[in-house]
This record gives structure tokens, C-alpha cells and sequence, in this order.
């Protein structure tokens, strides 16, 4: 008999496993546990890994979080797939160090458990990571920011930082970091930002990743120093909310805005000037290598290896920009928009 493919809902998911009486048989069921799912970045993720597992013939059982953050969504999801007998967990975990006792009860039943996008701390905690390289994400749009300013503007730049959440995940440090370097300024610890004493720096917000969290952290840091000209943000959504508030104060056409994700709808927001250059990932590539790899894992037992050099699977970052600056390589809005989020 041929199984047919499942494709559950997070609420959908969470009934039905509990449901399961019979231990999992040849059935392989993948989870896929996201931060939250009202960013469209983990939807084109989750649509990748349905894409995926309805092509292999696997179960995948969707999970994601309240808000980005939520760690305790999280643990209930994994202790719903270790009992439903799941062959593979893929997660962007929200608090990357408190997830990692029940990432090891996971390990511990035999699950294949591959972070995706955030590498957890200690990275080795998960089987495997997909991921962006979030530092060379930073120093990409850092460095185009110190370019197009040229020396001087550099030297005299007011800088707003949007970052993620106050407890400083992994990929929210390493896109931090990363632009600081490639921007020019000294990075105290690698794995940690708030650090710096650079005079630039007009502060740090959080804006939890979404729109209004970087519409507030805007207005917040626009107060304290109103001739801010550099913002950094940690996504799109973040960046498309700053940019209302810097509309609000006047200032959207004297501030650079920079960012990470390379969805479609910022991609557009580079075409249209709200943003000056972001670095593109790929987040369809991570979550159905994701599935394929829990499949082959659930058929020979081969765990995937992590590119050569590194302590992570690169899934690959592009510079998008409509300016582009000399010795930096990029792309154009038009081209992104051909790759955005594949």
C-alpha cells in the first residue's frame, strides 16, 4: 500500500499527534518547528519542507512558536515529536541555549535533530545546522554601508542598531557583529553585542523581529540621537517598520537602511529605496534539505556533514543592492527578485 503524504497544521499537528496509539512503524514523520508563524521568512520555510516531504512520501508535522521567543511552544513541540515517534526534527529555535536540554531528550530517543537558519549554542547540540552564514551576512551589508558613505561619512556616522531579542541569540549576534566588522567598528566578543565603545553607536533596540517592534525601536533610538543616518536591522519586517518611523521624523531620505532575509517583499523595498542593501538567504534551500536529509537519515542511518571548513551546512548569501560599490560583488532588486527565498 502506498502511504500518502501528511501535511499538518501547527494546531492540526499538535491533535493529531497525540492521537498516534501504535508506535511509528515504517512511517517517517519529520517536525518542523519555526520561531513564529507570522514572518514570512518561516512561511516560505515551511513551504519548502511541505514541497519537500510530499515529493519523498514523509510526514511532516508543523510546529512554530507565539512570538518570536517563545521558547515554551517550542519544548512542547519537541516532547510531541519524540512521543509521536517523529525519524527527524528541523528547528529555528527561539532561545538557542534554553532549548538545548530538550534538543538532548530528542538526540537521547534516536531523532536526527538539524537547526536550521539559528545555530544553537553550543552549535554541536544539534546533529547538523542549515544555515546562512550570519556573520558574513553582517559584514556584507556593513561593508556596502562603509563604501557608499565613503571615509569621511564612516567617520562621522550615527548608527541604530534593530536587533532581534534582549537575550542575544545566536544569528542575532552574528549579523550584529558581522556588520560592525565589516563597517569598521572594533568588536569586543564575537558572541555578543553591547560590548563596543565606539562613539558611533547611538544604541540598541529589540525589535522581536517584526514590523512594529522596529517601528517602536526606531522612534526610540531616533529620540535619543535625531541625527542617526545608519540603520542596521536584523530582518525586513524590522527594517519596513523603522522606515515608517523615520518617515514620521522626516528623515527616510537621510538615513541608509541596511538588512538580512532577501524575501520578496524587501527585495521590493530595495527596488523602491527603503532599503539600500540586504543580504538574501534561503530559507525554501534549508528546510527541504532539511527533509531530505531526515529521509535518508531515517533510511541508512547517514547524518549530513557540514560544508568543509566550517561548523555548519552553508546554504549560501547574496548582496542585494541597486548601488552597488566597488570590490564588494552583488546583485541587483531585479535579479534578487528572481531568487528571493528560494
Amino acid at each position: 500500500m502506498i502511504r500518502r503524504p501528511m501535511i499538518l497544521s501547527t494546531a492540526a499537528a499538535i491533535l493529531a499527534l497525540s492521537a498516534f496509539a501504535a508506535p511509528a512503524s515504517a512511517e517517517t514523520i519529520v517536525g518542523l518547528i519555526t520561531k513564529t508563524n507570522n514572518n514570512p521568512f518561516f512561511a516560505k520555510m515551511k513551504e519548502g519542507a511541505e514541497a519537500k516531504a510530499n515529493e519523498l512520501g514523509v510526514t511532516l508535522s508543523s510546529f512554530a512558536g507565539k512570538y518570536d521567543g517563545d521558547n515554551d511552544s517550542q519544548v512542547a513541540a519537541i516532547e510531541s515529536l519524540i512521543s509521536a515517534g517523529a525519524k527527524g526534527i528541523l528547528i529555528t529555535p527561539s532561545d538557542t541555549k534554553a532549548i538545548v536540554p530538550t534538543i538532548q531528550k530528542a538526540r537521547d530517543a534516536g531523532i536526527l535533530v538539524i537547526a536550521l537558519d539559528t545555530p544553537l549554542e553550543p552549535i554541536d547540540a544539534a546533529d547538523a545546522t542549515f544555515a546562512t552564514d550570519n556573520y558574513k551576512a553582517g559584514v556584507l551589508i556593513g561593508t556596502w554601508a562603509a563604501k557608499t558613505l565613503g571615509p569621511d561619512g564612516t567617520a562621522n556616522a550615527k548608527i541604530a542598531f534593530l536587533d532581534a531579542l534582549e537575550n542575544q541569540p545566536s544569528v542575532d549576534a552574528m549579523r550584529d557583529q558581522g556588520f560592525m566588522e565589516g563597517f569598521g567598528i572594533d568588536v569586543k566578543d564575537k558572541s555578543r553585542y553591547g560590548d563596543e565603545d565606539d562613539p558611533r553607536i547611538v544604541g540598541h533596540q529589540w525589535g522581536k523581529g517584526a514590523e512594529e517592534g522596529g517601528r517602536t525601536g526606531m522612534e526610540n533610538l531616533l529620540q535619543k540621537d535625531p541625527d542617526t543616518n545608519v540603520v542596521y536591522t536584523i530582518n525586513e519586517p524590522t527594517a519596513a517598520g523603522a522606515y515608517e518611523a523615520l518617515k514620521a521624523f522626516g528623515k527616510e531620505a537621510d538615513v541608509l537602511m541596511t538588512s538580512v532575509d532577501g524575501g520578496c517583499p524587501g527585495v521590493r523595498n530595495v527596488q523602491a529605496g527603503v532599503i539600500g542593501a540586504t543580504s538574501m538567504q534561503f530559507p525554501l534551500k534549508m528546510a527541504s534539505m532539511g527533509v531530505e536529509a531526515v529521509a535518508e537519515f531515517a533510511k541508512s542511518g547517514k547524518k549530513p556533514e557540514p560544508t568543509p571548513g566550517k561548523t555548519f551546512f552553508d546554504t549560501g548569501v547574496e548582496l542585494v543592492t541597486d548601488k552597488p560599490v566597488e570590490g564588494l560583488p552583488s546583485i541587483t532588486s531585479e535579479e534578487g527578485l528572481k531568487l528571493c527565498w528560494g
